[in-house]
């Protein structure tokens, strides 16, 4: 029990660590990030959603992009 409660816990620093990844990408790239796209991406704990945003961050213009 205490392991799955550990592991919930390191997978939700992961996931939290790669959206302020995202967040520093597109701030460093000049892109603007509204606050309800900034409250989007660290509430997501998907790995798989993450990974595309981070893809995408790369080329995107506007923050909004990231979700299409």
């Amino acid at each position: 029990m205490t392991f799955d409660f550990v592991r919930e816990w390191v997978e939700l620093g992961k996931a939290r660590g790669k959206a302020k990844a995202i967040l520093g990408f597109l701030e460093s790239r000049n892109v603007p990030v509204p606050q309800e796209a900034r409250e989007r991406i660290l509430a997501c704990t998907d790995e798989a959603t993450l990974m595309t945003w981070i893809s995408r961050a790369a080329t995107v213009t506007t923050a909004d992009e990231l979700f299409d």
